[in-house]
Parts: structure tokens; C-alpha cells; sequence
């Protein structure tokens, strides 16, 4: 047993006099214990990324980049290390773990060619008589310090799609992990320590989820940065309606299956995707496939071909690099999947497949005939289960996309162009996937939602921006 973690203030290991436990999903033996900071040290956190706001804006673009370019050799080089503790501390398959940490790898990267090239614009304003010799400089400013909060199940990737953009502008950043999964951003914090960037720049605080709400009130922390239920992100904004605060929430992403996806080829693509995206990682991704709508000339051979992949996925030990589906992050988890599943089959839904759990494994399972107003089709199930339906026209399954409180992905498989601009037109969601599901995400794409699934945009450039404020320096008696 190695000894606890330590926590992380402005940039170095802090030690208390209380420690916490890590427990694995599956079998619940002990991962690791870590340092919990107490009140002094969060407020010692607190006042020391306020008063980096301004070293940390004046540092180059490139000793910026240098410190994220950093973060993402050593990543690389730390790679197993570190899909290891992720499939520890949340049950992460293996193979999916892996994938994290590329992920990661490069959304650091990205940010330190973002860092280098992220700049403004210039403005004619001698648009009229009176604004002769007059040119806008605009450039973007940081808004504050940014509080992270980030969720379990992407415990690497989506910290640092919270610490690269803000470190990319020269905002500070405070990360609070998840309670059940902080080892991730406490290894994350050992990396940046190697780092040349200002005292306070960044500091990693293990806390509860009473303190990170504190956190949230505090007036020094403009910047409010969540991924996680939508029922926890609409509560802390409503707390601070004054601050900026960014939400990444939750969906029931649904997958389209148009005529026109008919082939042989076609439909082998759309069932391996689908089996796979609605159930890797125990379903537990706001993108993960939740509804599939078939169209009833093809429902009868894509849904047999959907079931037959689904029972051959392989369901067991997270640290098996063969296993494709791994255990929730704890019992409870499990429990309320299978009470969804319980209820829909009592309202004559029909499972298809899986449908079982054994502690905090739930069965790869699809299901159909599902009421419409059953928690899976109108919640996110965050869970392996995915509902099929069919329809017999291509703007009734788009109205029923859009009939959900939640608007994130959506994959539409289509060949017809036109269908494609129509879905991108007519789906209120942040995101259409043509040709596969919506689990589909490159970490420097624009990624968010709407109603919902939330508010602003990750994908690093685009969270830079969302960090940032414009400010027009106005030039005037100048030629042009």
C-alpha cells in the first residue's frame, strides 16, 4: 500500500490530518487513500489563484504552451501508470482507459497549439464620415479564476478539458474532482508541479460536495465550469446568476436509422456502433446511445443484428483489456438502472436481451416496446440500456429527437446530403453526427448542448473563447 495522496495548493503537495479511502467498483477493494484539505487550505487555495490572476495573464503564449506541451509528453510517458489508476478508481475498462489517456494527450496538446495562436482581431471602424482614421483592436481577456468540477466518468479527460483551456489564457484554475474518482487529477497535479507556471496558477482539491458548492458561492471564483448531472448543474447556477458558469449535462442521445442506410455494409456499421456506444464504458457517458429509432423497413433486420452484438459483448473484470463492459461506478448506480428497467418491463416493455445485475454490474441489455414516458426514453439512463423503436418517416423520427427535455448529440445515419443539412437545421441539439452515433467526440471540436444538457462549449478552442471576454482597444487619427 503506497502512503495517501496528497492534495494540491498553488502548485505543491499538501498533507492533513484526515484521509479518505478509494474504493474499486467492482469487487470494492481498497485503490488508495488521499489527503483531505481542510477549510484553511481550500482558503488558502482560494486566495492564492486570486492573486495569480495577473503573473499568470502576463506569462508568454509560449511558456504557456511549453507547460501544456509538458503535461501532455508526460501523460504519454506516465500512459500505463495512469490507465491503470483509471480503471482502479471507476471501473473503466481497460481498453476504454486507455483511450482516456490518449484523449488527454492530446487535448493538452491542442491547447498549447491554441496557447501559441490564440490572439484577437482587427476592426475597421472608417465605416462612416464621422469615424475616419479609426481602427478596433480586439483581444480576449480572461474572466477570472475558473472553478472546475468535474465528474467520475471521465476522471483524466475532463479535468483537462478544464485545466488546458483556462492555463491556455492565463486563467487560474481551482479543480475539485469527483469524490469517488480523484486519483486521476491528483497524478495530473504531479505533472503540472513540473511545470514552470506561477505560484497559483492551479490547484487540485479533493473536497466534498458540501465544500464545492461553498466554492461555487465564494465571489473570488467568477468562473464556474461543471460537467455532471443536470440536476446538480441547474442548482449551482441558479445559486450564482451573476457569475459566468458553463454546464456540460446530461442526454439520452438518440441514434437515427434512415432508409436509405440499407446495405449490407450499412447495417453491419450501424449495429456494431450502436452495441458499442450505447454499452462500453457501462453506458456511463452523456453521449452514450440511449434511443434508437429505426425505420420499419429496416427494423426487423437492424434490431436482430443490434441484439446479436449486444449479447456478444464481453461484461466482467474491468482490468481484462478484452472486456468492453465494466461495472457503474457503485452498487446504487447499478440498483437504479435495473429499477428503470424493472418498471418499463412492468408497463409491457420487452427485454431483449441482458436486463440482469449483479452488484454493481448491470447486463449489456436492449429493450423495445419501452413507454414513452418511461425514465428511459425521457431520463438519461447513464446506464447499458438502449431502447429501439421504429418510425416510417424521417421528420417523425426528428420530431421525436426533439421530444426530450435534453439536447446534446444525436447520430443520423444517412447517406442523402439533403437529409444531413435537414438534421443539422431541424434537431435541437449541439451536435449531428452523420454516419455514426452519437457517442462520436474529437476533444477540439465544439462539444455542448441545449435545454438541459446545458449551457457553453468544450473542445479546446472553444472553451478558451467561452473563458474569455472581448475588449476593443479603439485606435483613432490613424491611416488605414
Amino acid at each position: 500500500m503506497t502512503s495517501p495522496y496528497p492534495f494540491w495548493i498553488a502548485g505543491q503537495p499538501r498533507t492533513s490530518g484526515v484521509t479518505t479511502d478509494v474504493i474499486h467498483p467492482a469487487d470494492s477493494h481498497l485503490v488508495a487513500t488521499h489527503h483531505v484539505p481542510a477549510a484553511s487550505d481550500v482558503e488558502e487555495a482560494v486566495v492564492a489563484a486570486f492573486e495569480a490572476r495577473v503573473p499568470l495573464q502576463r506569462t508568454s503564449a509560449g511558456a504557456r504552451a511549453d507547460a501544456l506541451l509538458h503535461v501532455s509528453t508526460r501523460l504519454q510517458e506516465r500512459f500505463d501508470e495512469v490507465a491503470h489508476i483509471i480503471v482502479e478508481e471507476g471501473g473503466k475498462p481497460l481498453m476504454w482507459a486507455r483511450v482516456e489517456v490518449t484523449r488527454a494527450i492530446n487535448t493538452f496538446r491542442w491547447a498549447a497549439e491554441e496557447a501559441r495562436r490564440f490572439g484577437g482581431e482587427i476592426q475597421r471602424l472608417d465605416t462612416e464620415p464621422t469615424t475616419q482614421g479609426r481602427m478596433g483592436l480586439i483581444r480576449r481577456f480572461p474572466r477570472g479564476v475558473v472553478l472546475g468540477i468535474a465528474p467520475f466518468n471521465f476522471p483524466l479527460n475532463l479535468v483537462a478539458h478544464k485545466v488546458a483551456p483556462a492555463l491556455a489564457v492565463g486563467a487560474p484554475i481551482i479543480i475539485k474532482p469527483a469524490p469517488s474518482t480523484p486519483l486521476s487529477a491528483l497524478i495530473l497535479g504531479e505533472i503540472l508541479a513540473e511545470t514552470n507556471l506561477p505560484a497559483g496558477s492551479w490547484s487540485v482539491l479533493p473536497v466534498d460536495n458540501a465544500t464545492s458548492e461553498q466554492l461555487v458561492l465564494d465571489p473570488r471564483l467568477p468562473v464556474v465550469s461543471f460537467t455532471g448531472s443536470d440536476r446538480v448543474g441547474l442548482h449551482l447556477q441558479a445559486k450564482v446568476p451573476h457569475k459566468h458558469v458553463t454546464l456540460e449535462l446530461g442526454g439520452n442521445a438518440a441514434a437515427v436509422v434512415l432508409e436509405d442506410w440499407s446495405s449490407e455494409d450499412d447495417l453491419e456499421w450501424a449495429a456494431t456502433r450502436i452495441s458499442t456506444f450505447g454499452h462500453s464504458q457501462a453506458g456511463q457517458s452523456c453521449i452514450s446511445v440511449q434511443r434508437v429509432m429505426i425505420h420499419e423497413g429496416l427494423y426487423d433486420e437492424l434490431s436482430s443484428r443490434i441484439v446479436a452484438k449486444t449479447s456478444e459483448l464481453v461484461n466482467g473484470d474491468p482490468h481484462d483489456a478484452q472486456v468492453v463492459v465494466g461495472p457503474l461506478i457503485n452498487e446504487a448506480a447499478a440498483v437504479r438502472v435495473e429499477s428503470w428497467i424493472v418498471d418499463a418491463v412492468s408497463r409491457g416493455a420487452k427485454v431483449l436481451t441482458g436486463g440482469q445485475r449483479t452488484g454493481a454490474y448491470v447486463q449489456p441489455t436492449v429493450m423495445s416496446d419501452v413507454p414513452l414516458d418511461s425514465q428511459l426514453v425521457c431520463g438519461e439512463v447513464f446506464g447499458p440500456v438502449i431502447v429501439m423503436s421504429k418510425f416510417s418517416t424521417t421528420a417523425q423520427a426528428f420530431a421525436s429527437v426533439n421530444d426530450s427535455l435534453f439536447g446534446l448529440q444525436v447520430g443520423v445515419f444517412t447517406h442523402n446530403i439533403e437529409t444531413a443539412f435537414s438534421a443539422h437545421a431541424t434537431l435541437d441539439v449541439g451536435g449531428v453526427i452523420v454516419g455514426d452515433v452519437p457517442a462520436f467526440r474529437s476533444d477540439h471540436m465544439p462539444y455542448g448542448g441545449v435545454k438541459a444538457s446545458g449551457v457553453g462549449k468544450e473542445g479546446v478552442r472553444f472553451a478558451m473563447q467561452d473563458l474569455t471576454h472581448e475588449r476593443i482597444l479603439v485606435l483613432s487619427g490613424i491611416e488605414i
